[in-house]
C-alpha cells in the first residue's frame, strides 16, 4: 500500500500564522553534560501542518480532545485548484458533490460515499490542493488562495472536512501584497466550518500526484482542551 508523508517540518523557519509564536527548540540536556538528551520545543498549537478545533474560532466550540481519535482519518477526495491564483477565491462550484448510496462503489478497500467496506462509518474530507506548499518559509506563502463563506458552507453542508496546503482556509494578513477590496474581512471559511464541527487541517504538503480518492489520517496530539494541535499527516491508497 503506497503511503506518503504530508506533513510540513517544524523546525525555526516554519512558516506561522502572523502573530503566533514561533517554533524555537532549545537544548534542555545534553549527552555532554547530563548523559542523555531532552529538547525543550515552544510553539503554538497551530504550528506546522495542524488540525483546528471549533474551539479554534467559535467561543462555544468543540475542543479536539471532545473528538474520538477515529475521527481523524478521513477518506480524502482531491480537489486541483492550482489553477488558481494569489490571493484569488476558490469558490462553491470546486466543491464536488456528496454521492448517493446509490451510486456509491467500491475505491481502493473504501466505499465510495465515504463508508468502510466494514459498514463503518468513516469521515470524509475535501482536500484543496492549490500548490501554495511550493512556497513554504517564503514571504509568498501568505498570499495563498483561500475559500469564499459560500465554498466553506457548501463543504459544511455536505459533510466535508477540508484540508489545504495553504496556511488558512481564509485570506492570512501579508505585506507582500495589498489586500483586494473584495476580500473578505475576518474568518468566514473557518466559521462556517468550525461553526459546523467540520476539522480543518492547513499546511498539507505532498499533494501532487495523489489519486483523486486516498485516506489521509491526522492525529493530534493529546492535548487537553485544545484547539488546534501539530499532526503528522499521512496518506495512503
Amino acid at each position: 500500500m503506497p503511503t506518503r508523508d504530508l506533513s510540513q517540518s517544524l523546525d525555526a523557519d516554519a512558516t506561522v500564522y502572523p502573530g503566533d509564536p514561533p517554533v524555537e527548540s532549545t537544548p534542555a540536556a545534553t549527552h555532554e553534560e547530563d548523559g542523555y538528551r531532552v529538547t525543550e520545543w515552544r510553539l503554538g498549537t497551530h504550528s506546522g501542518t495542524h488540525v483546528d478545533a471549533p474551539s479554534h474560532t467559535e467561543p462555544d466550540g468543540k475542543n479536539l480532545d471532545a473528538f474520538g481519535v477515529e475521527e481523524f482519518a478521513f477518506e480524502a477526495r482531491l480537489v486541483d485548484c492550482s489553477g488558481v491564483g494569489a490571493r484569488e477565491p476558490i469558490g462553491s462550484e470546486m466543491v464536488p458533490e456528496r454521492e448517493s448510496e446509490r451510486g456509491r462503489t467500491e475505491t481502493n478497500g473504501m466505499e465510495t460515499n465515504g463508508t468502510a467496506k466494514s459498514g463503518t462509518a468513516r469521515a470524509e474530507m475535501v482536500v484543496f490542493r492549490t500548490g501554495w506548499a511550493d512556497h513554504w518559509g517564503t514571504d509568498r506563502y501568505f498570499d495563498h488562495p483561500y475559500l469564499t463563506r459560500e465554498a466553506a458552507a457548501t463543504c459544511a453542508d455536505r459533510g466535508f472536512h477540508v484540508g489545504m496546503d495553504a496556511l488558512s482556509p481564509d485570506p492570512s494578513p501579508s505585506e507582500r501584497e495589498t489586500a483586494e477590496e473584495t476580500e473578505p474581512e475576518g474568518v468566514p471559511a473557518h466559521r462556517e466550518l468550525l461553526g459546523s464541527d467540520r476539522l480543518v487541517v492547513e499546511n498539507l504538503t505532498g499533494l501532487a500526484g495523489l489519486p483523486e480518492r486516498f485516506e489521509l489520517r491526522a492525529y493530534p496530539l493529546a492535548l487537553a482542551a485544545a484547539d488546534g494541535s501539530p499532526v503528522r499527516a499521512v496518506a495512503t491508497w
